[in-house]
């Protein structure tokens, strides 16, 4: 099969023929139409990642169509439309993830490829209404969207939340499924355009975080304090996030791109009962659950381009910019 192999750090991956994996006991292989993008690939080809091994064949996030069976595999899964639920080995303990868990993409070859074996139960039907890029835009960046607004932000319907650095996939998806459970969403971002397009998605508003005392402006554009803030840059602008969150309110991080958290007043936390959670993927709940609000709502993940395999350098680089509104996918066709 033809596959995307990144064989160190900081080289580019490469188009090359591989051996085409074979599905062990308990696995499908898929097919793969297509595959999206997330930070974690630039990060891996960049050294900057735990358990680092090459060649790799990077990609967590795929769609397809169940090719093969492996011994004691459900034979009606064959044929069938799927899309890839890329962590694996949760645990038991739905709170946090297990020494085993690991996500699709490394230490597994990934999703940049014509073919990837899993695990059958990582294999779940495709939503009807997804094409197989828009399917492939939705699984490490929804769960973690999924995880973060629900399972740890608690978020209720007609609660205010607060959504920082709009444009990257998962706080796009997360500005979606919080709409569609009745939420108030606002956004922050370097870009007016970016603020512009996110409210053509339903955010009621958003400021730029290059804005002096941004968090203080925000909260009078919006009425009142945020309920939910869900972060991914961590950073200085931290101080102005506990600021702006409600008494009782609660702040969830799932990235830090910006760095340590610096000049918090301690007593914008205690003294308003915050809660600052840490929350990253998903459990199979968290998937599960992803899944049954993307079909009800119907929601449609958003893109941003759309490269052939043998564009995947061009992507990353593109991801390493910054620049996109959106998911980054490869079509495999």
């Amino acid at each position: 099969m033809k596959a995307l192999v990144l064989d160190g750090i900081g080289q580019p991956v490469q188009l090359r023929e591989v051996p085409t994996p074979q599905p062990q006991p308990g696995e499908v292989l898929v097919r793969l139409e297509a595959a999206a993008l997330n930070h974690r690939d630039v990060w891996i080809q960049k050294g900057q990642y735990a358990g680092l091994r090459f060649p790799i064949i990077l990609g967590s996030d795929g769609a397809g169509t169940v090719a093969e069976l492996g011994e004691g595999t459900d034979e009606t899964l064959r044929g069938q439309a799927v899309i890839i639920n890329p962590g694996h080995n949760w645990g038991d303990n739905p709170k946090a993830q297990s020494r085993e868990f690991k996500i699709l993409g490394l230490p597994q070859d990934g999703t940049f490829a014509e073919y990837v074996s899993v695990p059958a139960r990582y294999a779940h039907p495709r939503p009807a209404h997804l094409s197989a890029e828009q399917a492939a835009a939705l699984p490490l960046g929804g769960a973690t969207a999924y995880r973060a607004l629900f399972t740890r932000g608690r978020l209720q319907a007609g609660e205010r939340v607060l959504i920082t650095g709009i444009g990257g996939g998962v706080a796009l998806l997360a500005l979606q499924l919080a709409v569609a459970r009745g939420a108030e969403v606002w956004v922050t971002s370097g870009s007016a355009d970016k603020i512009e397009r996110a409210q053509a998605l339903g955010a009621r508003g958003g400021i730029n975080y290059r804005q002096e005392n941004w968090g203080k402006e925000l909260v009078k554009q919006a009425g009142g304090q945020f309920d939910l803030i869900v972060d991914s840059a961590a950073g200085p602008g931290v101080a102005q996030l506990v600021e702006a969150a409600a008494p009782g309110g609660r702040v969830v991080f799932y990235g830090g791109t910006i760095g340590t958290m610096t000049n918090v007043p301690p007593r914008h936390i205690f003294w308003k009962q915050l809660d600052l959670l840490g929350s990253t993927m998903g459990t199979e709940e968290d998937f599960a659950g992803l899944l049954a609000l993307i079909e009800e709502a119907r929601i449609v993940p958003v893109i941003d381009a759309v490269f052939a395999l043998a564009e995947g350098e061009e992507a990353l680089r593109r991801m390493a910019e910054g620049q996109q509104f959106g998911k980054l996918v490869l079509s495999i066709k």
